[in-house]
């Protein structure tokens, strides 16, 4: 845009530098009436004879006009036109090579995750994603808001300019080829659409999306998210179980930070059979999931392993 506006201000100088050449010698110049011109026929000779349009209805009609005609007007009118012309190129180039890197692009974009929303959420979410390894690389966010897509090519991530909730632009993000969707929008009613939409695209991919409401989970588990997070709930429990038990929640944040501290970690388990120790790698188990249902440290199912089961251990950062 800035250099559209650079070649507009040249365009404009053209068009004010042959008008006033026009009214410098207008006595030179005469209109279809042969009448001497004004000031207003010189702008339009000048917009008429740089554009090449050329009406001839106003025209030169004295050797020092016609003078001037050939040496100064004739070159600012080339000059137009390879501003024009030059203008034109440029953007039917710089369209041709932002097509081609985005073809380029998308053909290598595969198991990648795609964080919908980049607000308090959505960066909270990248963070913990980097922290637990993931490259940067491999992450796409697709954010609106000018100053939110700053942020997150400032941290290195692929960006996707547009509303998560339209069908279009979650296809450019690649949401067919991603292993994961995170829907982190700022409202409830934008959250449950990207939900069935990025569902309806990608059946597969593990989807995991935010509520501010408890009262809206039950929408985006019915419209295909695997997991659903109630921010308000979630942080008035914290913020409840804080006065009464302050130790309990620095545990529980330190268990939410990756990277430092106490972790909770997930494993397959390979074969049946398999003892607590071997399953979870000497960390202590504190549940099981088993056919998507989870299962409490003391619950009789967790005294039999299984082939598939994926069992949650405790153990510190490093381990």
């Amino acid at each position: 845009m800035r250099r559209i506006a650079q070649r507009l201000a040249i365009a404009v100088a053209l068009v004010i530098f042959v008008a006033l050449l026009a009214y410098v010698d207008r006595d030179g110049y005469v209109d279809a009436a042969e009448d001497g011109v004004s000031l207003l026929d010189c702008f339009y000779y000048a917009t008429v004879t740089v554009t090449t349009t050329g009406y001839g209805d106003v025209r030169p009609e004295s050797d020092t006009a016609r003078l001037l005609t050939t040496l100064l007007v004739t070159p600012a009118r080339v000059l137009f036109l390879i501003v024009l012309v030059g203008t034109t190129l440029e953007l039917l180039a710089e369209h041709t090579r932002s097509a081609y890197r985005l073809s380029r692009w998308r053909s290598t974009l595969s198991g990648h995750t795609i964080v919908c929303g980049f607000g308090s959420k959505g960066r909270a979410a990248v963070e913990e994603l980097l922290a637990r390894g993931v490259p940067r690389d491999r992450i796409v966010v697709i954010e609106q808001d000018p100053d939110a897509r700053e942020r997150a090519v400032s941290l290195g991530l692929a960006v996707v300019a547009g509303d998560a909730t339209r069908t279009d632009v979650l296809r450019e993000a690649g949401v067919a080829e991603a292993t994961a969707v995170i829907v982190a929008p700022d409202r409830d009613d934008a959250s449950v659409l990207m939900t069935l939409t990025a569902r309806e695209l990608n059946p597969t991919a593990a989807l995991a999306a935010s509520v501010r409401e408890e009262e809206n989970v039950h929408l985006l588990r019915q419209g295909g998210a695997d997991t659903v997070v109630t921010s308000s709930g979630a942080a008035g429990r914290m913020l409840g179980a804080a006065t009464l038990q302050p130790d309990v929640v620095r545990v529980l944040e330190d268990l939410l930070v990756a990277g430092e501290g106490l972790e909770l970690i997930e494993h397959d388990v390979p074969r049946d059979g398999l003892s607590h120790a071997d399953a979870a790698e000497g960390a202590p188990i504190v549940a099981i999931v088993r056919g998507g249902r989870p299962y409490r440290f003391d619950a009789p199912e967790v005294a039999d392993l299984r082939m598939g089961d994926r069992v949650v251990c405790l153990c510190r950062n490093g381990d």
